[in-house]
């Protein structure tokens, strides 16, 4: 999880290559049964006669264009690949979860694991072997079946093919071999128990597809449309950095969207693409990643246009750059040594007054940040203890850095070992207003301690970020119901392997004692004792002063009620509408002008079918669904 442009938030562009090592787990099997469905695209411009007039034919198609429902998305991302063996970016994996379908979902109303591709699943006593039933009434969009095959075929293509894995190869990693015995039975047998066998965020691909692609790393899935898929939408055409369109699939084994088209819109300006929810021209818009507390403000009471303003799923964070490094020991990047000083850290973020910036920043959009995983999910949610909070306290930073060695001169500059005042630089995204004004409370907050800043707002903040070129950079993830993968990106295994490559990691973070609970947590399928483990990892995280959580902001996006009549959030109660885990905003969606009566505004009126699971007890009590992927909102 977010809208900017990649390091940050948590993915890498198009080509980079990432290596995310999957620790053993252990997990009992679920069986359930489910259903589900989403809408996208633009209208293209008729064909004229020779003589000026348009021709009969298309004089038709052109009103029958007109009376096709479409739902138009601003967003204020770009799309980093069309691939889903390379896609990180937010939107980019949105669009993914409607083209193709996943072994498994995840139920709108709560976030429980349901059905997907696979109607049910089940493991051997030890473990190390699951079955999946693969449902025989999914298509792909050029009418074949889709069957227990394909997702071998994706599976395996990820385990043997490294740039294949790019995206998502830390589900694969503990995978020892994957068949598929029938076109309705996949067979995973795994080197270790793995906890996640239920939330493998892996599309599905279509086998007589992408078996012809030569290079994995290279191919981006967007020069031949419309492009095969199985998800209750299909991808009919795409500009860079300008729009995504998809139509409805028709015959998508959950029932076809309300809506014909959907399609997402690119605007670099914020303002510009609220302007166009004024105007019409757009039906919704996601911000950057939410909207401001002015532009909120704003649209709030207007004829037309609701504002839904929820508990959102992401933190925003500064990273401290901890020292750039690869597996091989080999160190690059230049981050100020002073910050190698947890000292040095504890001073700064105790210099931070988080009230300020939920009150002035946020306007009381969000909620005070404390530990890594934001209070929405409560089962996991941190809050430090009063004896190791680093609360404000100016006093006490200055303190800090006069004991690390950091004292002021003459002109009242805090001085470095190199003699040279600290000045240091921090990445801010160019489309994000919340850092550009967090930037200038950092300017006088640390300013006061005798500390320079530097604001570097890039459109772009990968290439700095992937080189370590920086000393703190504003950071923020999606976190997911279970929160894996955005503990794994501070492993030690996330590292690149060589400077050159580029990896899962954050913010290179690497420590010891983090990596074992790590691996304990990934482990441990009893769901008090994992939720323990995970707030373990969060304090141990939090005393590092590597990553200073300062807020959970909002999901703060606005609709049109003329064109859209009613839609999902996720979770039911609160809960934001762009960048679910799943499809189901835009697959739920009802055109204003349609004589649906459903209300599409609960999941009650959006899930079609979910049969009661039934969970098979194997060696354990019960299994916790766990699901990995933050998808990343900020280096997208």
């Amino acid at each position: 999880m977010n809208t900017h442009d990649q390091h940050g938030r948590g993915c890498t562009g198009p080509g980079l290559r990432r290596t995310r090592l999957l620790a053993a787990a252990g997990a009992a099997a679920l069986v359930l049964t489910a259903g589900l469905a989403t809408p996208l695209a633009p209208t293209a411009q008729p064909a004229q006669a020779a003589d000026g007039k348009e021709a009969k034919g298309v004089k038709e198609a052109k009103e029958s264009k007109q009376d096709k429902k479409v739902l138009t998305v601003a967003v204020a991302q770009s799309v980093d690949s069309l691939s889903p063996f390379l896609a990180s970016r937010l939107l980019s994996t949105s669009i993914h979860r409607l083209m193709y379908e996943y072994l498994t979902n995840y139920d709108p109303k709560d976030a429980h694991v349901i059905p997907g591709l696979a109607t049910k699943w089940e493991s051997s006593p030890d473990k190390l072997t699951w079955t999946y039933t693969i449902r025989s009434n999914s298509k792909w969009s050029d009418g074949q079946q889709a069957t227990a095959e394909d997702a071998a075929w994706t599976f395996n293509k990820m385990m043997t093919d490294e740039a294949a894995a790019t995206a998502n190869g830390s589900f694969v990693t503990n995978f020892r071999k994957v068949t598929a015995p029938s076109p309705t039975q996949l067979v995973i047998r795994l080197k270790k128990p793995q906890a996640t066998m239920t939330a493998l965020d892996v599309p599905i691909v279509p086998k007589h597809v992408w078996e012809k692609v030569k290079d994995f790393s290279k191919f981006n899935n967007d020069k031949s449309f419309p492009i095969v898929g199985n998800g209750p939408f299909v991808l009919t055409d795409y500009k860079a950095d300008s729009y995504v369109r998809l139509k409805a699939n028709k015959s998508f084994w959950r029932g076809a969207p309300k809506f014909d088209e959907l399609v997402f819109r690119y605007y670099k300006d914020q303002d510009a693409a609220v302007a166009a929810l004024r105007k019409g021209e757009v039906s919704f818009v996601a911000g950057s990643p939410s909207l401001t507390p002015a532009q909120a403000a704003s649209l709030k009471g207007e004829k037309n246009i609701h504002v839904n303003d929820a508990p959102g799923r992401r933190f925003y964070a500064l990273a401290t750059n901890p020292g750039a490094r690869a597996k091989n020991g080999q160190k690059f990047g230049d981050g100020d040594p002073s910050l190698l000083d947890e000292r040095v850290r504890h001073a700064l973020f105790m210099a931070v007054d988080r009230k300020t910036i939920i009150d002035k920043v946020f306007q009381g959009h969000a909620v005070e940040g404390q530990g890594y995983i934001p209070p929405r999910f409560s089962t996991y949610f941190f809050k430090p203890s009063a004896s190791q909070q680093l609360a404000y306290n100016p006093t006490e930073a200055a303190r800090l850095l006069d004991e690390a060695g950091y004292k002021k001169n003459a002109d009242g500059k805090r001085v470095g070992k190199n003699g040279k005042p600290l000045n240091y630089r921090v990445l801010c995204h160019a489309t994000d207003p919340n850092d550009k004004a967090v930037g200038k409370y950092l300017q006088e907050w640390w300013g006061k301690l005798g500390i320079g800043v530097t604001l570097n707002c890039l459109d772009n903040v990968t290439d700095p970020w992937l080189a370590g070129t920086y000393d703190l950079a504003f950071d923020g993830w999606s976190v997911n119901p279970d929160p894996d993968f955005v503990l794994s990106i501070h492993t030690c295994a996330a590292l690149p392997a060589t400077p050159k490559d580029t990896a899962a990691t954050d913010n290179f973070i690497c420590d010891k004692t983090y990596d074992e609970l790590y691996a304990r947590q990934l482990a441990e399928y009893d769901p008090a004792k994992r939720a323990d483990i995970v707030k373990q990892l969060e304090s141990r995280l939090y005393d590092l002063g590597y990553m200073n959580v300062m807020a959970y902001p909002n999901a703060v996006e606005a609709y049109r009620t003329d064109q859209i009549k009613s839609i999902t959030t996720m979770p039911a109660k609160a809960g934001n509408i762009y960048g679910q885990d799943g499809y189901w905003s835009w697959w739920s969606a009802v055109p204003a002008n349609s004589g649906d009566s459903s209300d599409g505004s609960t999941p009650t009126g959006v899930i079609i079918g979910i049969v009661a699971g039934v969970v098979v007890l194997v060696g354990l009590t019960m299994f916790f669904a766990m699901r990995r992927r933050a998808t990343a909102e900020d280096r997208e």
